[in-house]
């Protein structure tokens, strides 16, 4: 009886020793082993891992691409332009030792990594005219600034896979404003079409009516022609009727007056 009181803890002991032994890397992530804070292994194979009980603990990391996406802000650029910039980047961490050391954990990785990312931004599209920016010669800029960014980060065990401009508005104020100013010239525009028009159709009337007057006239005259033509023949029918027999042409005379 007296065994058994001892062979349960001693089970239960063993049990909890084993737990504490055990750990389990996933395949999407890395594991750093710590003694009191102090790395001792980086494990980046997924599998099942052993760690001395109570003494260590483990610190996991995730391996995949991450996503971070900035807060918008102001940029102006050289021609003194504002515009308001949507960035978004994508990292991996790629040394997890330097990473653990420099930044700890990956919420202080964002905020560290979203920093240097303003700074290049504001630092980069700051001497382009806002023109450039708006052009596809933006994605030269996005290349210099990824290439600044993964310098800095390569100091956090970080590596810079992308970043973009999601979204590049200008300022609410200066948007109605352009909007205006595109309104307006809309409107210059619409004014200049309808005067032209106008002028057209003018010209238009005035050859229409001029081709009716000439129509008219030229149907006039041949009008004139072919009466007259035909009265010269009824003369001539007159003419030789009367030729031939005087008596068929007074009868003739008198079925045409009527």
């Amino acid at each position: 009886m007296k065994a058994v009181k001892f062979i349960i803890p001693a089970i239960v002991l063993i049990a909890v020793v084993i737990f504490q032994s055990l750990f389990i890397v996933q395949e999407i992530s890395q594991a750093i082993v710590l003694q009191f804070g102090d790395p001792k292994k980086i494990i980046s194979k997924a599998g099942l891992n052993f760690k001395l009980p109570f003494i260590q603990n483990v610190v996991f990391l995730d391996k995949r691409i991450l996503n971070l996406d900035n807060e918008p802000q102001e940029v102006i650029a050289a021609d003194q332009k504002r515009l308001i910039v949507d960035a978004i980047a994508r990292f991996k961490i790629v040394d997890p030792l330097k990473f653990y050391i420099s930044v700890g954990n990956e919420r202080v990785a964002r905020s560290r990594l979203s920093t240097i990312i303003n700074s290049r931004i504001r630092g980069v599209l700051g001497t382009q005219e806002l023109a450039t920016l708006l052009s596809t010669d933006r994605t030269k800029q996005m290349a210099i600034i990824q290439n600044d960014v993964n310098t800095e980060a390569k100091n956090f065990g970080i590596e810079i896979v992308d970043v973009r401009i999601k979204r590049a508005d200008l300022p609410p104020a200066n948007s109605e404003a352009i909007y205006k100013r595109m309104q307006t010239e809309r409107e210059r525009e619409a004014k200049e079409f309808r005067a032209q028009g106008a002028e057209i159709a003018q010209k238009i009337r005035l050859t229409a009516d001029k081709d009716v007057t000439v129509i008219l006239a030229e149907a006039n005259k041949k009008s004139e022609i072919m009466k007259g033509e035909g009265d010269g023949l009824r003369n001539k029918i007159f003419a030789d009727a009367f030729g031939q027999d005087p008596q068929f042409f007074c009868i003739l005379s008198s079925h045409a007056s009527l």
